[in-house]
């Protein structure tokens, strides 16, 4: 498979596409205004244990406090007298289990050192971690832990082997450590000089640690396409492009110094076409912003947010086979399947997912559509977990989320609708002004009022003959003056009182 990243950046934001096969299954998009948190770390105050949640609230100097699950506290130390914590890694790893301490307990205005390990999400605050994990290019210091790991990407057995001894042999005391995949057939001295470099640099945090004040923050991580590079950028991929110079020169000498046999795949784009239009890369995020996802010959899929999960339709639409009606929902079903792991990779979804397959009678038929989910998301590197298709057609499966989908990066919610994607009607809108009118005259004897409108209800409102506010005026016994306003959203209204002097709309809606 021919892997690639392509890299477009300008002042206002830095987009990195990874192509596999010439297609785009993964896109990292970041804004001075919306810069990367995931990895930063702070020391932090505890403003609240909640013993029935199993845990703290913790300020590090946001708006929101972050939230620290009890599962995610290190053993002693949290607090600076002795730091000390386990480890977290997104790596996917096989740790020992020696040394591994007993979790400590947490005390309200106590001092710790947390790690951010999932963005903020809605009204939610960032989770963090007490078990930081310092990732360098081929290894992650674990301060507190006294295991070791290695990347059980690393399939043959000997390297394996060989990999674990010298990080016995190099482990500094008092941290544990990860040997992550892109150290496989490296020259010893290269692991040991990343390993070196990470021990000098916890040692840097632990004095500023010391010498700071709760809530601050003690460090920043890379930003997206440092991390991208560090990450990402191995033996696997075919090409890196760049289109701009400031950028290939920061990679460039990155690489010189820790893979200096991956700078013949690095170079920089010259073309007149802007990158991602010439890879083809433009048009497939503008899809990602669709609901719908056709497939080929016809079927497609729909795909839509709501609070507690993301729901994911399967439809055969235009879909003609030339076989019979389980073979052809099985072949749609088997597209969608592949169609939509890469979509949740594209559009990096996260939480619980529901997937609403058309209809399958042949139990081996389902198996089928369950393995090929199975085989798609193998490619994902964010974990996840899928159930087996249940007697309503439904598969059910989770993927890990570290920040908000892709979808909210490049839209916000409608001020009209919420983001719901539905608003009252004008029938609905004039019924609801027509109820406030009759609360309104029950409580008061005013005989005028101004309404203001969306001119789409004005519209409404005002047409024909025995329009609706004239009808609602010789009724009510009321004058009303009818104001159309753009500014308005079209499901609320305004009411202005000539005798108070003032806008009177929330004291006789229902419940005022």
């Amino acid at each position: 498979m021919k892997k690639e990243i392509i890299i477009n950046s300008t002042s206002s934001e830095t987009r990195i596409a990874l192509l596999e096969d010439e297609q785009l299954v993964e896109l990292f998009v970041e804004r001075p205004e919306n810069e990367r948190t995931v990895g930063d770390i702070y020391l932090g105050k505890v403003r609240k244990v909640i013993e029935g949640m199993r845990a703290a609230f913790v300020d590090i100097g946001w708006n929101q406090d972050a939230f620290l699950h009890f599962s995610d506290v290190g053993s002693g130390a949290l607090s600076l007298d002795n730091l000390a914590g386990g480890s977290l890694s997104e790596e996917d790893i096989e740790l020992d289990d020696r040394g591994r301490a007993e979790r400590a307990k947490l005390t309200v205005g106590e001092n710790i050192l947390v790690q951010i390990i999932k963005e903020p999400i809605g009204t939610k605050g960032p989770r963090i971690t007490s078990q930081l994990a310092l990732p360098g290019r081929f290894c992650v210091l674990m301060p507190g832990e006294k295991s070791i790991g290695v990347s059980r990407r690393v399939s043959d057995y000997r390297e394996r082997r060989r990999l674990k001894t010298i990080a016995n042999e190099i482990r500094p005391e008092g941290c544990g450590l990860i040997v992550r995949t892109v150290a496989e057939n490296k020259e010893d001295a290269a692991v040991r000089a990343d390993v070196e470099a990470l021990y000098k640099f916890w040692k840097m945090i632990e004095r500023k640690s010391n010498s700071s004040t709760a809530p601050a923050l003690i460090y920043k991580d890379v930003s997206l396409a440092s991390s991208v590079i560090r990450d990402l950028f191995t033996s696997d991929i075919d090409h890196l492009v760049v289109d701009s110079k400031q950028l290939y020169r920061e990679i460039e000498e990155y690489l010189k110094h820790v893979a200096p046999n991956l700078l013949d795949r690095l170079s920089i784009y010259n073309g007149q076409a802007p990158i991602f239009d010439y890879y083809r890369i433009e048009a497939e995020i503008e899809k990602t912003l669709s609901r719908k996802v056709w497939l080929k010959g016809g079927g497609y899929i729909i795909i839509d947010h709501t609070e507690a999960l993301v729901t994911i339709d399967v439809n055969s639409g235009r879909y003609v086979g030339k076989k019979n009606h389980e073979e052809n929902s099985l072949q749609v079903n088997m597209m969608a399947a592949r169609e939509l792991c890469r979509q949740l990779r594209l559009r990096d979804i996260g939480g619980i997912i529901v997937v609403d397959f058309i209809d399958l009678w042949d139990e081996k038929n389902r198996k089928r559509v369950e393995d090929e989910m199975r085989r798609e998301m193998k490619r994902d590197r964010a974990k996840n977990d899928i159930a087996p298709i249940s007697q309503f057609g439904l598969l059910e499966m989770t993927r890990q989320r570290i920040k908000p989908s892709l979808i909210y990066t490049f839209n916000s919610p409608c001020p009209t609708c919420d983001g719901t994607g539905l608003v009252a009607s004008k029938e609905t809108v004039m019924t609801s002004i027509e109820r406030w009118v009759k609360r309104f005259r029950f409580a008061t004897r005013e005989r005028r009022i101004r309404l203001t409108v969306h001119p789409d209800v004005y519209g409404y409102a005002t047409g024909g003959l025995k329009s609706r506010i004239n009808q609602m005026m010789w009724h009510s016994k009321l004058f009303i003056t009818m104001v159309a306003d753009p500014t308005v959203k079209i499901d609320t209204f305004n009411v202005w009182s000539f005798r108070q002097k003032r806008e009177i709309t929330g004291d006789y809606s229902q419940g005022g």
